[in-house]
This record gives structure tokens, C-alpha cells and sequence, in this order.
């Protein structure tokens, strides 16, 4: 893959990478469709990165399909796929990481330790491998694509990054690989997630700033769910991701929920300047 980008490089080509750890949904190609007319050459990386999942998670049994990667990474129209080997990434001698100092404390990190710090050395060894000038990530993972874009300005990277808005199942959930964990009965109960978003993100457009007033409605929506227990709710400043009190300019809700043993997260920008597309339709059938 170095090699081929030297290659590609030398004859003038702009090269875009979309990062993925495979098992490819609607989600993952919007993201490639980004790509279009922003560079020469499409390049999408599959690898189940070891380094950020904490000793307790599901790295073993993350869901893969490679061979239903290529055929949808083709179909999307990608040139190169990058599949690397766990050994080639990181060899017996690995020993140097990249770590966000503020930015990976809150949210997702007070319950993921080391979990960012593997996110930022993958991406970054990506970067440098593929010598991408253009990089794609979906905003589900919006605490992640924050820690990057600060990762990218600190160091002085040469690369553009685009941010894809999340793409949702007709029931709101926003698409994610580990959707597949979810019983019939489990996917249920994951609608109250997106329902409660939608019940902040309407509050907040009907111009309620009381942070804490918002949190406590999404609170008591997804407690509508016994089986769902929550990890965190916070709305939180988009750049700083510290929490806010009064919302006077956009703001971000950020909530993690387990359902089961499943692992969902979610997201929604809410007050001046959020979201205003419905997450969820109260008026729509969801089988």
C-alpha cells in the first residue's frame, strides 16, 4: 500500500481514504459517496483495530463479512481496498501511540480507557500509509471525529477532512455494525433511542435552553425501556465537549445506552443552528 501510494503520488494523483473496520452498511458508502469529485483515487481500508477496543469488548467477536465488503466496495466504486494484517500494523516491536489529552476524557472516554489512543494511532498510521489527502468519517462517532480533526490541526496534517452526516434505519437507529448484536425484541427496544433525540432536538428548536430540562426528558424517555440501561447523557460545547448549562448557541447531545449487551451510541445538534431534519417519526409504522 506504501508503495502504491509513492506510486500514485509521483503521477499527480489526489488520493481519499474512507476508514473502516468492515462489515459495510448503507452508512459506510454515503461515506465513499463523499469521496466523488474529491479525488483521483478511492481508497477504503477494512480493519478490526485491536488497539481500541478496552480487554472486556467484543474485539473477537466483531462482525465481519469480507467477502460482502469487496463486492460493496466495488460496487461503490473504490479502486484500492486495504486489508491489512493485525502483524504488519502492529509488530512485535510496537511500542509508540497518540494521545488527545482533553478531548478523549469525557463522554465515551470516562467509560472506554485507552480507547481514543487507539482510534488516533490507527488513523494516523492510515494516514501516513495511504499519504491520503482526503479522509472520510460519519459523524455518529462525533466524539471520535472531533479527537481527529484536533489531532489533524495539532500536527499539522495535510489532509481534508469530511464529515458525513449519520445515516439511520427507517426507525431512526443510526446504522451501525454492531446493530447485528440486537434480537428482533432487543432492535425494539433500541427505538426509544432515537425517539428520545428526537424529543430533545424538538425541545430545543422550541426554544428551551435549560440544558439539564432537556437531559432529564431524554432520561425519562429511554427509562420508558427496563431492558435499556443508560451509560451517559450530556450536551456538551461540539468543539470542547464540555458540558453546557444553557444553550444559546448549537450544542450537542451525546448519549450511550447498552441494550442487552449491545452498545449503542448516538447523537443529535440541537439549539440555534441544530439539526432540523425529524430523527424520529411518531406518525410512521415500525415493524
Amino acid at each position: 500500500m506504501k508503495a502504491k501510494a509513492v506510486e500514485l503520488k509521483a503521477a499527480g494523483k489526489k488520493i481519499g481514504l474512507a476508514p473502516t473496520m468492515g462489515y459495510l452498511h448503507a452508512g459506510h458508502i454515503s461515506l465513499i459517496a463523499q469521496l466523488q469529485g474529491k479525488c483521483d483515487v478511492k481508497i477504503a481500508s477494512i480493519f478490526v483495530n485491536p488497539m481500541q477496543f478496552t480487554p472486556s469488548e467484543d474485539f473477537n467477536r466483531y462482525p465481519r463479512n469480507e467477502a460482502g465488503d469487496l463486492a460493496a466496495l466495488e460496487s461503490a466504486g473504490i479502486d484500492i481496498a486495504f486489508m491489512p494484517e493485525i502483524a504488519t500494523v502492529y509488530p512485535p516491536e510496537f511500542q509508540t501511540s497518540i494521545e488527545i489529552e482533553h478531548l478523549t476524557q469525557p463522554l465515551c472516554g470516562r467509560f472506554r480507557p485507552g480507547h481514543f489512543r487507539g482510534v488516533t494511532t490507527i488513523v494516523l498510521k492510515q494516514f501516513n500509509i495511504t499519504k491520503c489527502d482526503v479522509a472520510v468519517f460519519g459523524l455518529k462517532d462525533f466524539q471520535q471525529e472531533m479527537i481527529t480533526s484536533r489531532m489533524v490541526t495539532d500536527l499539522d496534517l495535510p489532509v481534508e477532512l469530511v464529515f458525513g452526516a449519520t445515516i439511520r434505519e427507517k426507525d431512526g437507529l443510526a446504522m451501525s455494525s454492531r446493530n447485528s448484536y440486537l434480537t428482533e425484541i432487543e432492535r425494539k427496544t433500541a427505538r426509544a433511542l432515537p425517539k428520545a433525540l428526537e424529543t430533545a432536538r424538538r425541545l430545543a428548536a422550541g426554544g428551551e435552553k435549560r440544558a439539564g430540562r432537556i437531559a432529564d426528558e431524554v432520561r425519562k424517555s429511554l427509562e420508558t425501556q427496563p431492558s435499556m440501561v443508560i451509560q451517559y447523557i450530556e450536551i456538551v460545547d461540539p468543539l470542547t465537549l464540555t458540558p453546557v448549562e444553557r444553550i444559546t448557541k448549537r450544542s450537542q447531545l451525546a448519549v450511550a445506552v447498552f441494550v442487552g449487551k449491545t452498545r449503542l451510541i448516538d447523537n443529535v445538534a440541537i439549539g440555534p443552528d441544530g439539526d432540523t431534519n425529524a430523527i424520529y417519526d411518531e406518525g410512521e409504522k415500525h415493524d
